[in-house]
C-alpha cells in the first residue's frame, strides 16, 4: 500500500501525517509555532511521524508561495520571506518526491477527496488570514505560481484599509479573525481575541454581531466574484473563525442571497468543512499520491469524487 507524508504549514501551527491511498492515517504530529523557531518546529513535527519508507511527500503552506522555486512567504510568519521550504524539507527526506501547494488549496483538495464534495469547489480558510483553493472538474487548479484561488486578497473596497500583502481593501482586512477583532475594538468592544468575539456575537453583543456581519459581507463578495469567474458550485469554509458556526454562516448566507445575480450563481452552496483541522493534511496527501503514481491509474480515483 502506497504511503505518503503530508505536511500542513499554517500561520499558527505545523502538522504532519503519514497517510495511505485509502485515506488511513498511520501517524500524526502537531505543534504550535508561537515564540519558536519555525524551522525547528517543522523538523520536529516531521520527525515525529517517522516518515521513513514513504513513497512521496507534499506540503501545504500558508502563502504566498512560488511553486517553481519552492519558496514561501507566509504573511503571518515574518521570519519566512522567500524561504526555501521545498529545499529545506527535501534535505530531510532524500530521494522522496516532494510537492508544494497552498494550505487552502490542500484544504479544498482534502475536502473533495475525503469529505464527500464532488464537482467543482472553492475551499476557503478563515483564520488568522484568509486563504483559498480551487478544485475544477475534479482536478486541483494551482496556477503557474501555485497561488490560484487566493480569495483573501481579492479587493472588495478600493478605498479600504491597507493589507499586509501590500494592496488595500482585501477580503482579509474585513473577514479574518484579527481584522474583525480590530474593527470591534475600534467600536468599543474590549475582548481578547476572535474566539471571544464569536462568543460575544452568539450572546447577542451588537458590536460583535456587526463585526461578523461586516466580515461576512466582504467574504460573500469575494465568493461570488470567484464563482462568477470559475463557475464553482460549492464553497467549503474551514479555519478557526469558521468554528463560530452560525455566527459566521448565518450572515454569510444572507449576504450571498442578497447579492446573487446571474442564475448560475444561485446554485452556489456554502458549507462548513467536514474534515476540520485535518482537511489540509488529507489534501497534501492527495497531492503526494498523485505525484507517486499515474493519476489515471490511481486506485482510489473514484473516492476523489465520492469521499
Amino acid at each position: 500500500m502506497t504511503r505518503v507524508l503530508a505536511v500542513d504549514v499554517g500561520g499558527t501551527k505545523f502538522a504532519a501525517a503519514v497517510i495511505d491511498a485509502d485515506g488511513e492515517v498511520h501517524a500524526r504530529a502537531e505543534e504550535p509555532i508561537a515564540g519558536a523557531d519555525p524551522v525547528a518546529v517543522l523538523r520536529r513535527v516531521i520527525a515525529a511521524t517517522g516518515p521513513r519508507h514513504v513513497d512521496a511527500a507534499a506540503i501545504g503552506s500558508a502563502g504566498p508561495l512560488d511553486r517553481e522555486r519552492g519558496t514561501v512567504s507566509p504573511v503571518n510568519i515574518p521570519a519566512w520571506r522567500d524561504f526555501p521550504l521545498t529545499a529545506t524539507v527535501a534535505a530531510w527526506l532524500p530521494a522522496v518526491p516532494l510537492s508544494l501547494a497552498g494550505d487552502a488549496q490542500c484544504m479544498a483538495l482534502g475536502e473533495w477527496w475525503r469529505g464527500g464534495r464532488p464537482g467543482s469547489l472553492l475551499g476557503v480558510v478563515v483564520s488568522t488570514g484568509i486563504g483559498g483553493g480551487l478544485v475544477l472538474d475534479g482536478r486541483p487548479h494551482l496556477g503557474p505560481t501555485g497561488n490560484a484561488g487566493h480569495i483573501g486578497h481579492i479587493t472588495v473596497d478600493p478605498r479600504g484599509e491597507a493589507c499586509p500583502c501590500g494592496a488595500v481593501g482585501c477580503v482579509e482586512t474585513f473577514a479574518s479573525g484579527p481584522a474583525m477583532v480590530r474593527w470591534a475594538r475600534g467600536q468599543g468592544w474590549s475582548g481578547p481575541d476572535a474566539r471571544a468575539l464569536a462568543a460575544a456575537a452568539g450572546a447577542g453583543d451588537p458590536v460583535a454581531r456587526q463585526a461578523f456581519d461586516r466580515g461576512a459581507e466582504a467574504l460573500a463578495t469575494g465568493l461570488l466574484t470567484t464563482a462568477a469567474l470559475c463557475d464553482v458550485d460549492r464553497v467549503v469554509v474551514g479555519g478557526g473563525v469558521a468554528e463560530a458556526g452560525d455566527v459566521l454562516f448565518g450572515p454569510l448566507r444572507r449576504a450571498l442571497e442578497a447579492r446573487r445575480g446571474m442564475a448560475f450563481l444561485r446554485r452556489l452552496r456554502v458549507e462548513p468543512a467536514a474534515l476540520g483541522r485535518d482537511a489540509g493534511l488529507f489534501g497534501a496527501a492527495a497531492l503526494a499520491l498523485q505525484a507517486s503514481v499515474d493519476l489515471t491509474a490511481f486506485s482510489c480515483l473514484t473516492r476523489f469524487s465520492t469521499g
